[in-house]
């Protein structure tokens, strides 16, 4: 099952894709890594879709990851006496703490620690944005007095946004505490954490999480954007959430801000993610609209690690078809003749180059110059093969490693086949095995070269010092 692009696709797991031989139809499809969406999803359910990705993965050979997605704090309204109330732009509305069903000139916020921190003339996005207001006066965590700026009906329980206010509350609930301890126990890769605002939301779960599983960072608030680069340092990858960020900032702002989150994380190495509504009418259509095929191919040009299907895996009437139409869209794109040049325009040194990185560098140097079929990195914890995916070299990577773990993080990443395997035992069984497994993989034929990067001594995480070239032999 050798993948014939560089970009990974991550699919949503759902209604739609309940049954074993629809998620076994969407990896042979194209997808490298299943989403977990625990907004949607109990704890059996959970344990359950774990048992079942693991089961294909037994029977295709191939690596598979898996990312659990909490939900993250969700912020809404109280209810109305009426169950909706019409607002009209102009009047004056009233977030307060008492739990009083609303009417139309006031309702409950059940968040006291959100009326505390508004602000005048911060701005209140009501129901995905649909109602705007602007608050004119605040009263100590008691009420918040707002302008309505542009008017619409709201009903019960809508949900809140607040671009303008850093809330002072920890992007965990009790719930994502359950959803987190139930996750790590199942065994998933991947950790993605909702609405963080400030690296310190990373560093909460990562203690928690420790070396079970990897954390992404989703970037979908405007207080994270403005900490992007220590966000970056602290998760082990990003997520391009473009559903709430289009939110909480002017649409117009998304594409820009895409670019920027995806250049952030490539400077710095971690992989990145661009995610939702890629294919969005392929939940009810065959095939998606023009504008859908270039925005997934926009992403694929900036070198993003990953794009993600949600609703249209998860909830679609089409999920296996979305999925093989994302991954002809990224292949397509990556034969494209200006695709490299893109690719490498894009290239930024290390912030703080290491040995490792000065290798990585080498090893894309010398594979492109003498037109190598693939580069070997032997890695036990990912890092070589993270820093080699970095420089976005024209060979792919074959990640060998002795961590089923490390192989299955690395699925989410940019040119990475990961494959499980012993660890070498000196260095003429690293460069015997190395193109052994590049000719196995179907990457190379008898009389190919291949680079090999590894660390001396073997087994050594970080170690990564040593650049090699080989050939495969004939027998």
């Amino acid at each position: 099952m050798r993948r014939l692009r560089r970009v990974k696709i991550i699919a949503t797991l759902g209604p739609a894709s309940v049954e074993k031989s629809v998620v076994a139809g969407l990896s042979t499809a194209g997808a490298d890594v299943f989403r977990i969406n625990m907004s949607h999803t109990d704890h059996a359910g959970l344990a359950a879709y774990v048992r079942m990705i693991r089961e294909i993965e037994a029977e295709t050979g191939r690596a598979i990851g898996i990312l659990a997605d909490l939900q993250g704090p969700k912020l809404r309204i109280g209810a109305f006496t009426e169950g909706a109330v019409h607002l009209r732009k102009g009047d004056m509305f009233v977030l307060d703490a008492d739990p009083t069903p609303g009417d139309v000139s006031r309702v409950q916020l059940p968040h006291p620690e959100i009326l505390s921190a508004l602000k005048e003339k911060d701005t209140i996005l009501i129901d995905d944005g649909k109602v705007r207001l602007h608050v004119v006066e605040t009263s100590g965590g008691v009420m918040a007095r707002a302008v309505v700026d542009i008017g619409g009906r709201i009903s019960n329980r809508k949900g809140v946004s607040l671009p303008d206010t850093e809330i002072p509350i920890t992007s965990m609930t009790p719930k994502d505490r359950a959803d987190l301890d139930a996750a790590l126990a199942e065994g998933v890769d991947w950790v993605a954490i909702s609405f963080v605002q400030r690296p310190e939301d990373v560093l909460e779960v990562k203690r928690v999480a420790g070396k079970r599983a990897a954390i992404m960072a989703k970037i979908e608030k405007p207080q994270a954007i403005a900490r992007l680069d220590e966000v970056i340092e602290v998760a082990d990858a990003l997520m391009v959430a473009r559903g709430d960020l289009g939110v909480e900032v002017p649409l117009e702002k998304v594409p820009g801000l895409q670019k920027r989150i995806t250049r952030a994380a490539r400077r710095l190495g971690k992989p990145v993610v661009v995610a939702t509504q890629m294919l969005e009418s392929m939940i009810l259509a065959p095939l998606p609209t023009r504008a859908e095929v270039s925005d997934v191919a926009t992403a694929v040009y900036e070198g993003a690690d990953a794009v993600m299907l949600s609703a249209e895996s998860a909830a679609g009437q089409y999920p296996i078809e979305a999925v093989a139409t994302m991954s002809r869209i990224a292949e397509e794109v990556e034969t494209d003749a200006v695709y490299r040049s893109i690719i490498n325009a894009q290239r930024a040194a290390a912030p703080d180059p290491t040995v490792a990185d000065a290798i990585a560098v080498a090893a894309r140097d010398v594979a492109e110059t003498l037109h190598s079929v693939a580069i070997c990195a032997w890695t036990s914890s990912g890092a070589t093969a993270l820093r080699i995916a970095r420089e976005r070299p024209r060979p792919p990577i074959l990640a060998l490693t002795p961590s089923r773990d490390t192989a299955r993080r690395l699925a989410l990443v940019w040119g990475v086949h990961a494959l499980e395997t012993q660890d070498a035992r000196d260095i003429e069984d690293m460069a015997d095995r190395a193109c052994v497994n590049s000719a196995r993989e179907g990457f190379a034929s008898p009389g190919d070269r291949v680079i090999i990067v590894a660390g001396m001594p073997f087994g050594s995480p970080g170690a990564t010092n040593m650049v090699r070239i080989a050939i495969v032999d004939h027998d």
